[in-house]
């Protein structure tokens, strides 16, 4: 207990005070009524333990251990007896005040797991403001933890956007029965901007493992089906990457059109003699067309596919204003000698919108429109040194695009941004998958060392999108900045293993010597991305 007098001067003082409003404080009220008088607070006396209630009050709008430690000075009613159990709180206060400290300090990706908010009250007030929202959609494994780091490291202390959060994890999938990714891609048609992190495609295996109550659709598939477009993809050059195809000096551009063909087909296998025929039915009443395919004497398999005059039109337009933006020349490869109906319908489509809509823009800047044979622009592509737009159809798209990801150094180095007919929406992705390898080695606690550059990509090219949108140079400026930042990181000499197994072969490389790992790698981006925007 604390005497009076040990306060004499400020004793007739204390009794003619009444706290402001602002200073109330609400106090645990003991067997004392409402009228009693209560005493200042003082600090507490070496080995003295808390007698009153009172001095366990916490200030209005404040909370957390941090704030429960200082002495606090209060008026309120007397407490008859010391409270022993507020004693032992006040006792471990500090300890929680530390506990807080050191959570606050994990890594965003660790602490959700421990009850723990991310730390986004302390990003900086000078952030890039954000007229609209971008949708988020958040994918699987390894990663969707590189994807927290890089949201809450990398653009949310610099970049002040309200994102539309879509989970597309597979078991949210499954519990929502996919519906989450169709609510996903309605937002996208009504935002105009997506950034989406790799999800998985589930196969057997998959349904097994996560008990799913079906084998869902790729998710990749049904946004592209709702939003239409195509799907470009960009090489991400680094000087010190050598590359498998020397002579790609400038990227080349794949333009995959993501829609029909035989990702909506209908195959099947014959297990007996019989003939496969095919027959349109058309809606006005006129005559059934009906096609011979083939008589099987036997066993064998059969496939029918489709794709529409709407689809193959917003596929061009779609590249072709991608060609103009970016000032690059397009080809458009078919074997329409051989399907001469089907492929012959995307050479004369692509030809028709270009001479009505786009001769004149091209002209301009001195670029061209070509369509070549597929197998001939193989070879033509193999021989240039790159700096072109190539328009695919959705299969030869989903294996070249591979095949140049590849040539240019690595997966891991490569952007997808699927551009919808109207120039407008876009998604923007990682062209690569969930990296379940590395993601099973960090169930096990072992560090992994995961190019996580085609991810940093989604989000800058959805925001430098969004940027132009909405007029904001200040985004775009951003967008490019980060995109220089990894690029310079890699040139400086820091990388993951993926990119050090091109320079000295994976057979030959050490950790720490040519290669850093994961959250090694993010850190240095993130140093040199405060360096490069002044905060250091």
């Amino acid at each position: 207990r604390v005497s009076r007098r040990a306060q004499p001067g400020r004793r007739d003082a204390r009794r003619r005070q009444r706290p402001g409003r602002g200073q109330r404080q609400h106090v645990a009220q003991g067997a004392a009524g409402p009228g009693s008088r209560g005493r200042a607070g003082a600090a507490l006396r070496p080995g003295e333990a808390p007698g009153r209630a009172a001095q366990c009050a916490e200030a209005p709008g404040r909370a957390g251990p941090a704030h429960v430690s200082r002495p606090l000075r209060v008026r309120g009613p007397r407490c008859p007896a010391p409270c022993p159990a507020m004693a032992r709180s006040l006792g471990a206060a500090p300890a929680l005040c530390r506990a807080a400290a050191g959570l606050s300090r994990l890594p965003a990706a660790l602490a959700p797991a421990l009850g723990a908010q991310p730390p986004r009250r302390h990003y900086a007030d000078k952030r890039i403001k954000v007229a609209k929202p971008v949708v988020e959609m958040d994918g699987d494994e390894m990663t969707r933890i590189i994807w927290e780091f890089i949201k809450e490291k990398l653009i949310l202390p610099n970049v002040d956007v309200q994102l539309k959060y879509f989970d597309l994890g597979l078991p949210n999938r499954d519990q929502t029965d996919d519906q989450v990714t169709i609510d996903s891609a309605l937002a996208t048609q009504k935002y105009s901007v997506a950034v989406k992190c790799a999800t998985i495609t589930p196969d057997e295996a998959r349904v097994e493992e996560f008990k799913l109550k079906k084998m869902w659709k790729s998710p990749n598939g049904t946004i592209r089906n709702i939003l239409g477009g195509t799907v470009f993809r960009e090489p991400i050059v680094c000087k010190n990457i050598p590359r498998l195809v020397p002579g790609w000096t400038k990227p080349i551009t794949i333009g995959r059109h993501a829609h029909g063909d035989q990702y909506k087909a209908t195959d099947f296998v014959v297990d007996r003699s019989g003939t496969f025929k095919m027959v349109f039915t058309p809606k006005d009443g006129s005559a059934v067309k009906e096609w011979e395919v083939y008589n099987f004497p036997g066993g064998g398999v059969g496939m029918g596919m489709y794709n529409t005059d709407e689809s193959i039109s917003g596929f061009a337009h779609s590249c072709f204003q991608y060609a103009i933006q970016k000032k690059l020349p397009l080809y458009l490869s078919t074997k329409n000698t051989i399907l001469k109906a089907y492929d012959g319908r995307f050479k004369d489509i692509f030809q028709e919108i270009f001479d009505k809509h786009y001769k004149t823009e091209f002209d301009k800047l001195k670029i061209w429109y070509e369509h070549r044979l597929i197998d001939d622009m193989v070879a033509q592509v193999l021989k240039s040194s790159g700096g072109f737009a190539w328009a695919c159809k959705n299969y030869d798209g989903d294996v070249q695009s591979d095949i140049l990801a590849q040539g240019f150094g690595s997966l891991g180095l490569m952007t997808s941004v699927l551009v919808c007919p109207d120039g407008k929406t876009i998604e923007a992705e990682a062209a690569h998958g969930t990296v379940t390898r590395h993601y099973r080695e960090h169930q096990k606690g072992r560090p992994t060392s995961t190019n996580p550059i085609a991810s940093i990509f989604a989000w800058t090219r959805g925001l430098e999108h969004r940027g132009k949108l909405d007029s904001n140079p200040d985004l775009m400026t951003f967008a490019q900045t980060l995109e220089k930042v990894c690029v310079d990181t890699v040139e400086s000499g820091a990388m993951t293993k993926d990119l050090a197994g091109c320079i000295h072969g994976l057979s030959n490389v050490k950790l720490n010597e040519h290669y850093v790992n994961t959250t090694d790698f993010l850190d240095a981006i993130k140093n040199n991305l405060d360096k490069a925007l002044g905060k250091q």
